[in-house]
């Protein structure tokens, strides 16, 4: 199979033999892949520079299976240059994604959201609204979609100045305590709008949309978490 300038981002890469990288990528309509680009390392190689995590790529590649070799690459776009105080954040959603997607499954929205968060990383005052909200999309495009509209046991709209209970293979429960994790009917309903300007209810948000992505990370450590913890601890107090 040859496939032809496609657009796509690098999400990992690392040194392969002498002179080249084996890349982790992920494609606008084939998804998470892995390549193999040859002479890449080299020291006059064009493509050592080029082959960078956040910026957007044409790439071209050959053969079947989960690994396939880079035959061309260019630039796909402006570069997104990451301010040095977002890279962490950035780096987050490139292993989610290396950990959380199925090989060569397409999901065109979520590649648009990926360029989309991309943006806001740069831009926005902080970054935590817009992590949440590719989480979220992440979530239903995986097909563990929240439900943040309705009460799971009655099927009630959502109330904004009431309590409830997310329990992550039910949905949300009006005031219940117990196994779940507790977040208010406004915290929902904000995540669901994707407005996210409430410090307190970021945090609800924050707290739900992490235990959705453990359950699917099945007690797989996160090593750009551990990263954010050792650089918080260092912070001074």
């Amino acid at each position: 199979m040859r496939v032809l300038l496609q657009p796509a981002f690098v999400l990992h890469r690392r040194p392969y033999r002498d002179t080249s990288l084996l890349l982790e990528v992920f494609g606008q309509d084939q998804g998470r892949l892995g390549l193999v680009a040859r002479g890449a390392a080299a020291p006059r190689s064009r493509l050592k520079g080029l082959l960078q995590p956040f910026a957007p790529l044409l790439l071209s590649w050959s053969g079947a299976g989960e690994l396939a070799t880079l035959t061309a690459a260019e630039e796909g776009g402006r570069p997104i240059p990451l301010p040095p105080y977002r890279v962490l954040a950035g780096l987050y959603v490139n292993e989610l994604l290396l950990r959380l997607l199925p090989r060569l499954d397409p999901h065109p929205g979520l590649f648009a959201a990926y360029e989309t968060l991309l943006a806001e990383l740069v831009a926005a005052p902080g970054e935590e609204p817009p992590l949440r909200r590719f989480e979220k999309r992440l979530l239903d495009e995986l097909g563990y979609g929240l439900t943040l509209d309705c009460e799971a046991a009655s099927g009630a709209p959502i109330v904004a100045e009431e309590q409830y209970c997310y329990v992550l293979d039910r949905g949300p429960l009006a005031g219940q305590a117990g196994a779940g994790v507790p977040i208010s009917g406004r915290g929902l309903l904000a995540l669901r709008d994707g407005i996210l300007t409430d410090p307190a209810v970021l945090k609800e948000v924050k707290r739900l949309t992490r235990a959705a992505l453990a359950e699917q990370l099945r007690g797989r450590v996160l090593k750009t978490r551990e990263l954010y913890r050792v650089k918080r601890e260092s912070w001074p107090k």
